[in-house]
C-alpha cells in the first residue's frame, strides 16, 4: 500500500451532473481508477474532491474516465470555478430555450390526444411531433443514459429514456400497427403526450431546480463581489489605477470615500471609518487611523487614506474566507455519506420495481393488461427520481454555511454544522474570550525599594518577556517598553508550560511567571508582598512574579477587562439549557472575579493546557457533547478534542486552524447564534429527507397501480412527471427557508 504522504488533494468543478445518481457515478469511475485513494462527488455544488498518487494517475486521466460515461471536469485550477459558472449559464439559457420550444410543440400533442384523438391522422400529427420533443429537445437523456450503460450504470437520465422510450415506441407500434390488436378485440391506445410532456416537466423541473440552487450559494456571490478590481497605486510620479491582481507586498495605495478596501494592510497616512460588517457582522463602522489594521473587501465611509499593502492575493483575509466557505460548502455531512450510498443503488432498484410491475399487470391485470402494464412500469420509472434525494442534505448546508458567513461566523466543514446542535456543554478559556485579550500592567510592587529604577533587573524581565509565548508577556513588553527600558542580553532562555519562562544574566538565573513557578523553585513570597497579592487578586487581576535563583523580587498585576456582551453571551448559551465552564491558567481568586462578572457558576482555575484537554475528555466520558471556545496556542490541544471546536478570529492561527468554527468579531454572542444556526440546519435537514423519502415511498406504489384494484386508479404519467420534477424544487426552496431565519 502507498505512504499517505504521497497522496494529493484536489478539487474540480463538475460538468453535466443532473442527479444524486449521477454523482455516484462520476464518484465510482474516479474511484475505480488505479492511483486514486478516494473521491468525494457533492451533487450540490458540483464538485469533486479526490485524492490521488500524481506518480500514478494525472487529473487529465480521470478527466477522460468521468467524460466516458457523459460528463466532464475542468482542470483549470485558478479560473475552474468561474469557467464552471460561466458554462453553467449557457446551458441554463440553452435548456431555457429547449424548455419553451419543446412545451410550445408539446401543447398541441397534448390537445389532439386529450380531446382531438378521432381526426384524420391524429396518431400521425402526434407522432411527427413528439419525436421532435424526445430526439431533438430531449436528446441529451438518451445519449447521457446510452453512455450510462455502456458501463453498466444508469441513473436519472436512464429512468427518463426508458420511460418516455417505451412509451413513444408503445405508441409508433399501436400506430402503424393497430390492425394486431384489433384482431384480438382491443382498441389500440397511443401515449405520446405522455412521452412528450413527461419530458417538458422534467426539463422545466430541471430549470427551476438550477434557478433555486443558484439562489443556494449567494453568500459565495456577494464575499467575491467585495473583491474590487482595480486600485489607485501611489508612485513616484503621481497615482495610477492597477489591477488588484498586480498589487504586491509593500506596495503603498489610496483608497477614496466609498471605495472598497483592496488588499490586507496597516494604515499609514490619513483616518477614516471603515465598514468591516462583512467580516465581523457587526454594523457600526469602525475608526481607523494610522497604525491600524485594514483589510480586503470592507468599504472605507469618509476621508481618504493611505495605507501600505501586506498581504495580497490569496493571502488577504477575504480570499481565505472565501475559500473556507467554498470548502466547508463543498464537504459533506455524515448524514449525507449514507444517502449517497442510498442514491447510489436507488435507480437500479427502481428498474427493478418497474419490471416488476410489468410482470404482476401481465400477470393478474384485466382486457388492458399489457397496456395498463407498460403505462404503469412508465409512471413507476418517471416518479422514483433520486434529485430530492440528493439535494437533501448539500442545499441545506450550502445555505447554512453561507447564512454563517454573512453573520461572521466561518465554518470549515459540514461535519460542524451538522455537530452543532447536540452541544450541551460550552467550555469557555478567560483570556481573550471572556476577556478582552489585551491585558495591561496596573501596577508593580518590588520587594527592594532600590530595584524600581536597577536598570539590570528591568532590562532582564523585558528580555524575558519579549521572548515569552504567554499572551500576557505583551502587556509587560509594553509596559517596559514605556519607560524607555532596553532589553539585556539574555541566554539559555527557556519556556515553562503553563508556568513561565527562564533564563539567564551574567551567570545567574532568572525567573518569570506564575505562583506555580513559585512552588517549583519552593520560594516563600515575602511578608510584604503577600498582602499586596491578595489585594491584586481581590480585584480579579492576574499577578505574575519575577525572581532570581536567590529570592523573589517583584510582583506585577495585569488587568484584562471582560468584553462587552460576555456576560450576555453566557446568559443566553445558560437559557438555552446549555451548561458553561470557564477555565483558565490563572489563580483561584482572579478566576472566581472573572466568573461572577460574566455570570458563570462553573469554572476551573490553575489548569495546565493538556489539564484543558483532559477537562474535555472527562466531560465527554460522562456523556456530553462538549463545545471548546479559545484563542491561544494554549487552547488547542482542548480545540482538537472537543466536539466542536471554535476559535476567535482575533486569536493565534494555530487556533483558528485547529477549529472547526470561527468567530471573525471574537464577540462570544456569536456563539449562541451558530448554536441555532446550527439546530436550523439540521431541522431543515431531516425536513428535506423526510420529504424526499416519503414522496418515493408513496408515489412508487401508486404509480404501480396499488389502487387499482380497489378504487380502478391509475396515475398518469404525465401527473407524476409533474410531481417528480416538484419534489426537487421543493427541497431546494425548503433549504432556501434557511435565509430568512433569525439569529439575534
Amino acid at each position: 500500500m502507498s505512504d499517505l504522504a504521497n497522496f494529493q488533494t484536489i478539487s474540480l468543478p463538475v460538468l453535466g451532473m443532473t442527479c444524486a445518481g449521477c454523482a455516484s457515478s462520476v464518484q465510482s469511475m474516479i474511484e475505480a481508477q488505479e492511483g486514486v485513494q478516494s473521491a468525494e462527488v457533492n451533487y450540490a455544488t458540483q464538485q469533486v474532491k479526490v485524492s490521488y498518487e500524481p506518480g500514478k494517475i494525472t487529473p487529465e486521466q480521470f478527466q477522460a474516465a468521468v467524460q466516458s460515461v457523459g460528463y466532464d471536469l475542468i482542470l483549470d485550477a485558478l479560473n475552474g470555478k468561474e469557467k464552471q459558472e460561466e458554462v453553467q449559464q449557457q446551458n441554463y439559457k440553452a435548456l431555457k430555450t429547449r424548455t419553451i420550444l419543446a412545451g410550445l410543440i408539446t401543447l398541441p400533442v397534448v390537445v389532439i390526444g386529450m380531446f382531438l384523438m378521432d381526426i384524420p391522422y391524429a396518431n400521425y400529427y402526434m407522432l411527427v411531433l413528439t419525436t421532435l420533443v424526445l430526439f431533438v429537445f430531449g436528446k441529451n437523456f438518451f445519449i447521457n443514459a446510452f453512455k450510462q450503460a455502456r458501463h453498466g450504470k444508469a441513473n436519472m437520465d436512464s429512468l427518463v429514456a426508458l420511460s418516455t422510450g417505451i412509451s413513444y415506441l408503445f405508441s409508433v407500434f399501436n400506430t402503424f400497427y393497430p390492425e394486431f390488436w384489433h384482431s384480438r378485440g382491443i382498441h389500440p391506445h397511443v401515449y405520446y403526450e405522455a412521452a412528450a410532456v413527461v419530458i417538458v416537466f422534467i426539463m422545466l423541473g430541471k430549470l427551476l431546480e438550477e434557478n433555486a440552487k443558484s439562489n443556494t450559494s449567494s453568500a459565495i456571490k456577494k464575499l467575491i463581489g467585495l473583491q474590487p478590481k482595480t486600485v489607485m497605486l501611489i508612485t513616484e510620479d503621481g497615482e495610477q489605477e492597477i489591477s488588484v491582481s498586480a498589487v504586491k507586498a509593500g506596495d503603498r495605495l489610496l483608497v477614496k470615500p466609498g471605495d472598497k478596501i483592496p488588499v490586507d494592510g496597516i494604515l499609514d497616512d490619513g483616518h477614516s471609518y471603515v465598514d468591516e460588517s462583512m467580516i465581523s457582522g457587526e454594523p457600526v463602522a469602525v475608526l481607523k487611523e494610522p497604525g491600524d489594521q485594514v483589510f480586503a473587501g470592507t468599504i472605507n465611509q469618509k476621508g481618504s487614506f493611505k495605507f501600505r499593502a501586506e498581504k495580497v492575493g490569496a493571502e488577504t483575509l477575504l480570499a481565505q474566507i472565501i475559500k473556507l466557505v467554498q470548502d466547508a460548502q463543498g464537504s459533506k455531512a455524515p448524514v449525507q455519506k449514507l444517502v449517497d450510498k442510498i442514491a447510489g443503488i436507488f435507480v437500479p432498484i427502481v428498474l427493478l420495481i418497474a419490471l416488476f410491475t410489468l410482470g404482476v399487470w401481465l400477470l393478474f391485470g384485466a382486457d388492458y393488461k399489457l397496456s395498463q402494464g407498460l403505462m404503469a412500469m412508465v409512471t413507476v420509472l418517471v416518479i422514483a427520481c433520486p434529485c430530492a434525494l440528493g439535494l437533501a442534505t448539500p442545499t441545506a448546508i450550502m445555505v447554512g454555511i453561507g447564512k454563517g458567513a454573512e453573520h461572521g461566523i466561518l465554518i470549515k466543514d459540514a461535519e460542524a454544522l451538522e455537530s452543532g446542535y447536540k452541544v450541551d456543554t460550552v467550555i469557555l478559556d478567560k483570556t481573550g474570550t471572556i476577556t478582552e485579550g489585551k491585558p495591561l500592567v496596573t501596577g508593580i510592587e518590588w520587594v527592594d525599594s532600590e530595584n524600581v529604577n536597577n536598570e539590570k533587573l528591568l532590562s532582564v524581565f523585558l528580555a524575558m518577556e519579549q521572548q515569552s509565548e504567554h499572551p500576557l508577556a505583551e502587556a509587560i513588553v509594553s509596559y517596559f517598553k514605556g519607560m524607555d527600558v532596553k532589553a539585556a542580553g539574555i541566554t539559555d532562555f527557556k519556556s515553562l508550560t503553563g508556568k513561565g519562562v527562564e533564563a539567564a544574566f551574567n551567570g545567574e538565573m532568572y525567573f518569570a511567571g506564575s505562583h506555580k513557578i513559585l512552588a517549583d523553585m519552593h520560594r516563600e513570597l515575602p511578608e510584604k508582598l503577600k498582602e499586596v497579592v491578595h489585594g491584586f487578586q481581590q480585584s480579579a487581576k492576574t499577578v505574575i512574579y519575577f525572581m532570581s535563583s536567590k529570592k523573589v523580587l517583584a510582583v506585577v498585576a495585569i488587568a484584562d477587562q471582560i468584553k462587552v456582551g460576555s456576560k450576555e453571551a453566557v446568559q443566553e448559551l445558560q437559557n438555552q439549557g446549555i451548561t458553561v465552564y470557564m477555565v483558565t491558567g490563572d489563580n483561584a481568586f482572579t478566576a472566581a472575579a472573572i466568573a461572577e462578572q460574566a455570570g458563570i457558576l462553573n469554572y476551573k482555575a490553575d489548569v495546565l493546557p493538556a489539564e484543558k484537554a483532559d477537562f474535555v475528555k472527562s466531560l465527554q466520558q460522562e456523556g456530553k457533547i462538549v463545545a471548546m471556545i479559545g484563542d491561544g496556542i494554549n487552547d488547542s490541544q482542548a480545540l482538537a478534542q472537543a466536539d466542536l471546536s471554535i476559535a476567535m478570529g482575533k486569536g493565534s492561527d494555530i487556533a483558528i486552524d485547529v477549529a472547526k468554527l470561527t468567530l471573525i468579531s471574537s464577540d462570544l454572542r456569536q456563539v449562541s447564534k451558530a448554536l441555532k444556526l446550527s439546530q436550523a440546519t439540521v431541522r431543515t435537514i431531516r425536513q428535506n429527507l423526510f420529504w424526499a423519502f416519503i414522496y418515493n415511498l408513496i408515489g412508487i406504489p401508486l404509480a404501480a397501480g396499488i389502487l387499482y384494484p380497489f378504487n380502478g386508479f391509475l396515475l398518469n404519467p404525465m401527473i407524476a412527471g409533474a410531481a417528480m420534477a416538484l419534489s426537487s424544487v421543493s427541497v431546494v426552496g425548503n433549504s432556501l427557508r434557511l435565509k430568512l431565519i433569525k439569529l439575534n
